[in-house]
């Protein structure tokens, strides 16, 4: 993993992530960051500005999925056998906003992502036996699906000063790449190397043209405690995307995911931040986080092949504000895991007459680090 360590490290060095509030107030420090899609925020704080102008954030997310759930059941045998599969994922985001005035913000995030698989089940395992049992990894690098969105703070922010919500719409166009390609090993005639569509978690689009929704609010109970809540729902009309996953392959019985499915995704997240007059600029913040992948989509069909599930996890966060810059790290730790039935799991448990849920890997905990500034 020399590369990844390089990467990791350029990661850190960058100092990578959120658009956050360059203000004394206590606010909302809320964001988004689902794989596969633009790490996103809410605008800059209501009564901080009343002029026009601009915001760019440089912002990223790392984490590394290993533990394997089935339901909320984790398979611990999978790490005794090392049989596990591991994803390391980093998600780097360049966004802008146009503040317009005090309550309109429009933005465009262009996310970048960088991916590689460990596994041994895609590298030999053919209709069920291993031809041979290696573990090999496949990588993904490049840009993500591009979103835009518009933003409007609800109430007055001269007269609502201890309290607003914001409300977004947005638009996801399919602008990654969710048909890249790498080799798989002992995989072709004589147990040689072929390239193929690389697994649906390290794609670096989905493919679907998709809505996002969003809901941001916070309220202060004193002038530097205050409580924060975010809300974050993607729908994606579109099916599937027509790129095959080559799981039928691995296992006759997998022949209804044969076909990628194109999710929604969604990410609520709420709690509590205090400000330290001591130390101006110097916020902290702790709440619960939840994100995931639903069984059934908001708008459209919901079949074959995607790993529905969710993840709660409790997040602690700190902010510091210097001038015009934000300098923000967050890091969301892991405590409900569930790897949910999905409807070719449901199809499957007919077909069979058992119950079948496959499993998905998870990650401990998620790095969130990064830097804003308002010009």
């Amino acid at each position: 993993m020399k590369n990844l360590s390089i990467l990791q490290s350029a990661f850190i060095f960058i100092l990578f992530l959120t658009i956050a509030f360059n203000t004394q107030k206590i606010a909302a420090q809320g964001c988004v960051a689902i794989k596969g899609n633009a790490t996103t925020c809410m605008a800059i704080h209501p009564d901080s500005t009343n002029v026009s102008g601009w915001q760019f954030a440089a912002s990223g997310r790392y984490f590394r999925s290993f533990r394997h759930f089935s339901g909320t059941e984790e398979n611990k045998q999978r790490l005794i056998q090392k049989t596990e599969v591991i994803n390391y994922t980093s998600i780097f985001d360049l966004s802008l906003t146009r503040i317009l005035n005090n309550r309109w913000s429009v933005m465009v995030d262009l996310p970048v992502s960088n991916n590689v698989r460990s596994s041994l089940y895609e590298h030999g395992l053919v209709n069920g036996t291993y031809v041979k049992k290696e573990r090999h990894s496949t990588r993904s690098f490049g840009l993500g699906d591009i979103r835009f969105a518009a933003y409007r703070w609800m109430l007055d922010p001269v007269k609502s000063t201890k309290g607003n919500i914001q409300l977004g719409l947005g638009l996801k166009l399919p602008t990654g790449d969710y048909d890249y390609k790498d080799y798989w090993y002992n995989v072709g005639p004589g147990g040689t190397k072929e390239l193929r569509t690389v697994d649906q978690s390290i794609q670096l689009g989905d493919g679907g043209t998709g809505i996002t929704f969003e809901l941001n609010t916070f309220y202060n109970f004193l002038k530097n405690f205050g409580a924060y809540g975010n809300f974050y729902y993607l729908s994606n009309p579109r099916e599937q995307n027509g790129v095959r996953t080559y799981r039928e392959t691995i296992s006759p019985n997998l022949a209804n995911e044969a076909i990628m499915s194109v999710p929604d995704q969604y990410m609520f997240r709420a709690g509590f931040n205090y400000s330290f007059n001591y130390i101006k600029g110097l916020s902290l913040a702790a709440g619960a986080r939840l994100e995931g992948i639903p069984v059934y989509d908001l708008i459209g069909g919901s079949g074959d092949f995607r790993r529905p599930g969710y993840i709660w996890s409790v997040e602690p966060s700190v902010n510091y504000d210097y001038k015009k810059i934000t300098l923000f790290a967050s890091v969301p730790f892991a405590f409900a895991r569930n790897r949910t039935q999905s409807v070719t799991d449901k199809e499957n448990s007919v077909t069979r007459g058992v119950h079948v849920q496959g499993d998905a890997a998870f990650a401990d905990y998620t790095i969130n680090i990064g830097i804003s500034t308002r010009f």
